[in-house]
């Protein structure tokens, strides 16, 4: 059963988010339901903010134990911009 909930929300913010939804070919309560869903569901944060397509990247490659990424970025900054 759907329950009515009142809002308030900024009008810009309103404005911007009836657009988006449009856009989406959504309806901005289906996106604030489906976006609170989210939120109250019971798995980690981490995953939630995981894309299926990014979770498949996962594992997809292997680096050395003593792989030093920060000196690695570091490296790669200097030789892009020196």
């Amino acid at each position: 059963m759907d329950s009515k909930l009142t809002l308030n929300i900024d009008k810009d913010v309103a404005r911007r988010a009836k657009i988006y939804a449009r856009s989406k070919g959504r309806s901005l309560s289906d996106l604030v339901e489906n976006y609170l869903k989210l939120l109250t569901k019971n798995t980690p944060a981490e995953d939630s903010e995981l894309t299926p397509r990014v979770k498949s990247l996962l594992g997809s490659i292997s680096l050395p134990g003593d792989f030093d990424y920060k000196k690695e970025k570091a490296d790669y900054l200097a030789n892009k911009y020196l």
